[in-house]
């Protein structure tokens, strides 16, 4: 059905424009959001300006755009279905005092792990990311944890399962040392990942399994807070 055809290209062509925004470049001009979603400039103009009557868009005064308000509303709203920011806020600010490392919430969205809840270290030297940032679900700590504790096959996911966590130096970033837990609700259903990170000469073997120590407590803690099963 043409109709039906046309109004899902207009999702996809709307979508594409808001995920042409990056933390890097948060305001982009009209020619280069309409290079980087490969349409032409009206045509980007047209749906910019209906994103922007939904508050997704908001335009500028030099006639850049950049994201909407309307936007953290559903990131709220997001966060909120998990229902589980009270315990997870006061839990990673404890947990970069004690390890003097970032922590951070991952969960698995398709096929990527995204950063739901996070805090950075105090450390001039630290790795920092935003929460709603998105990376790889095979490269880095956090989502090894999620594909193996979602039944992922391999040998290498097999050693996580047994071992209960994994950690990795510079796999997805030469410069960011990750360690990671998992996380559960509702039993043994997987919630998503627990995890420190930082620079690789901080994540020493000793300091590995210091801070594991401290990691896995958490996650005990924030698993049975939401009704989770953490195991022994």
């Amino acid at each position: 059905m043409p109709g039906n055809s046309n109004g899902v290209a207009a999702v996809e062509r709307a979508a594409s424009l808001l995920e042409a925004f990056t933390e890097r470049d948060f305001t982009l001009s009209l020619g280069e959001l309409a290079r980087r979603v490969e349409l032409d400039k009206s045509t980007v103009l047209r749906i910019a300006r209906s994103l922007a009557k939904h508050q997704l868009l908001v335009r500028n005064e030099d006639a850049s755009w950049r994201l909407g308000p309307k936007l953290m509303k559903l990131g709220n709203i997001y966060q909120s279905t998990f229902r589980a920011s009270d315990i997870i806020e006061p839990l990673l600010a404890d947990l970069v005092t004690r390890t003097g490392e970032s922590a951070a919430v991952y969960v698995r969205e398709g096929d990527e792990r995204v950063c739901l809840f996070r805090h950075d270290s105090h450390q001039s030297i630290r790795h920092s990311a935003r929460v709603g940032s998105t990376y790889p679900l095979d490269r880095g700590a956090p989502g090894r944890v999620i594909l193996a504790f979602n039944g992922r096959s391999g040998s290498i996911y097999d050693e996580i399962r047994k071992a209960g966590f994994h950690t990795t130096s510079g796999e997805r970033d030469p410069q960011v040392a990750s360690l990671a837990v998992p996380i559960f609700r509702d039993g043994q259903s997987l919630f998503g990942s627990l995890a420190l990170t930082g620079p690789p000469d901080r994540f020493s073997d000793d300091a590995i399994r210091k801070n594991l120590e401290i990691l896995q407590v958490a996650a005990r803690k924030l698993s049975v807070a939401m009704g989770g099963d953490p195991g022994p």
